[in-house]
């Protein structure tokens, strides 16, 4: 847990890194991932979904969680590895919306945007938005130039004092605006 993060009531974290700023609303869950800082994640959500074993015989976990009905059997490791290998990452600043399902494996870039009720597949890139199901590009927030010096700016980076003196900013100049002025101060 980073920083100023909070989780909501009723939400269940595995196995989860979260950054600093960034918060789970209530009756989220998350397993196996790594989100970033500032990253606002919506009441209902679930990231890295559960995947069930379709070459078995069965999707049933009886075959990956035996345990839980016979005690002589243990979790099936190999499993289990494999679940931890397909890790979801999240970058920084980004918004997930109420219900969003984030499946396993996936990437989503720095300022991305995925819709309410959205089922993400594939990875996201930065600054775009995507909703649906499955998720699909619907926009990206800011022409490719902006884009390009917010991925440079890396302000969720910044130490809090900084941040502190730019919220002011954030809330009230146009962005390219908020960029000048603060790409100067970073270059001194």
């Amino acid at each position: 847990m980073g920083r100023h993060s909070i989780v909501g009531e009723r939400c269940v974290l595995r196995d989860v890194k979260l950054g600093d700023f960034s918060y789970f609303e209530r009756h989220c869950e998350a397993i196996y991932a790594d989100i970033g800082k500032f990253c606002s994640i919506a009441a209902n959500s679930r990231i890295n979904a559960l995947e069930h074993p379709l070459e078995r015989v069965t999707t049933h976990k009886l075959t990956y969680r035996p345990n839980e009905y016979f005690k002589l059997h243990g979790i099936d490791q190999e499993w289990r590895s494999y679940r931890q290998s397909r890790r979801v990452t999240i970058g920084n600043d980004v918004w997930i919306g109420h219900g969003a399902v984030i499946m396993p494996g996936v990437s989503i870039g720095h300022g991305a945007v995925i819709g309410a009720n959205a089922v993400v597949t594939k990875d996201v890139a930065p600054y775009s938005i995507v909703a649906g199901m499955p998720a699909r590009p619907f926009r990206m927030r800011f022409p490719q130039p902006i884009i390009d010096r917010l991925l440079a700016l890396q302000w969720w980076d910044w130490p809090e004092l900084k941040l502190h003196g730019a919220i002011a900013d954030m809330q009230a100049m146009e962005i390219e605006a908020f960029l000048d002025k603060w790409e100067a101060v970073n270059s001194n």
